[in-house]
């Protein structure tokens, strides 16, 4: 798992959300991107993580800052997720995890004694001119926005 560091440039990404809007990192030019990855839509912990987001998606707004969540969820599973929790912000749905990979977040996990292949929960604070700022490689899924802001 190679990811991405403070200083690197960020992936010249293009990548589709829910609804089927594509976003690009030219699209945030000039604004602070939060690219949060997280494993799985409707999971407990991806449930607190984005909750505790929109929760401080003002705050995030008035500090000229963009969010992009991302996982390698479905659009429609990404959609519900979305709606059921009122979500102001979009959701990358990466199936075939070219950004997941663009960004370095796949890689081995244990989980109960068991290895296997999955996302990393990780977030990228990319600054106004696509520069990583910030990676939060310890994410509190009850508290993240503190960590960002």
């Amino acid at each position: 798992m190679n990811t991405l560091q403070v200083g690197d440039k960020a992936p010249d990404f293009k990548a589709k959300d829910q609804s089927g809007n594509t976003h690009e990192l030219k699209d945030y030019s000039g604004k602070k991107l939060v690219v949060f990855f997280y494993p799985k839509a409707s999971t407990p912990g991806c449930t607190n993580e984005v909750c505790n987001l929109r929760d401080n998606f003002e705050e995030f707004t008035n500090k000229n800052y963009a969010l992009l969540g991302v996982s390698a969820d479905s659009a429609r599973r990404q959609e519900n997720f979305k709606q059921k929790h009122e979500l102001p912000f979009p959701l990358i749905a990466d199936e075939d995890k070219s950004l997941i990979n663009a960004f370095g977040v796949w890689g081995p996990k244990k989980f109960m004694g068991k290895e296997y292949e999955g996302i990393h929960r990780k977030t990228f604070i990319i600054d106004e001119n696509g520069i990583i700022e910030n990676v939060i490689d310890k994410v509190k899924t009850k508290d993240h926005a503190a960590q960002i802001l």
